[in-house]
């Protein structure tokens, strides 16, 4: 028989521009209440853009909790109420590299941190890229105005991985999705 873990108490103790952390008081197996730390997340998506030579795009970005900046794929926040996760990642994938798909296929979902947050990320893979018209593009800021943008194969990405070039796990649960759906 399986347990349900009834949250029987939640309190706020950060509530964030992007994520709140709260502790919830569950109960557990055995009837007694354990104190679990989570962090609330709405959720992302990410995009494995091929152009027409299986030449996967990524994006080199600072990421401030790491210090540094990494290579990653396009990505970005589920932050607009009840939108479809493919139409986040269109947009996500035209906001930060002026790119617009004319095929879309789910590759995976995948929860990057379960110990400690709800965050689902959902990956796409995007094919028949062609650029967003120069007037419509947008206007970026922060750490996506310092973006470098960098095509290669998805055998050099891979490649990347394994020299610890490429560290982020959507980045990489991402291109190895891509080769196993057929990408090369």
């Amino acid at each position: 028989m399986t347990h349900s873990y009834e949250v029987v108490a939640s309190t706020t103790r950060f509530a964030g521009r992007i994520f709140d952390v709260v502790t919830d008081q569950v109960r557990m197996p055995d009837g007694g209440v354990a104190a679990r730390d989570c962090v609330r997340h709405p959720g992302a998506v990410a995009v494995v853009a091929l152009d027409g030579d299986d030449r996967v795009l990524l994006i080199r970005q600072y990421r401030h909790p790491v210090g540094r900046s990494m290579w990653e794929l396009p990505a970005g926040l589920r932050d607009v109420a009840g939108e479809d996760p493919q139409v986040t990642a269109a947009r996500e994938l035209a906001e930060e590299v002026d790119l617009v798909a004319e095929r879309w296929q789910p590759l995976l979902a995948l929860h990057p941190s379960p110990g400690c947050s709800d965050e689902l990320i959902q990956i796409f893979l995007a094919r028949g890229l062609t650029a967003v018209d120069a007037e419509e593009q947008h206007s970026r800021t922060d750490e996506e105005a310092d973006l470098q943008l960098r095509w290669v194969t998805l055998d050099h990405a891979l490649a990347m991985i394994t020299a610890g070039e490429i560290t982020n796990a959507t980045c990489v649960a991402g291109l190895y999705a891509a080769v196993r759906a057929g990408c090369s």
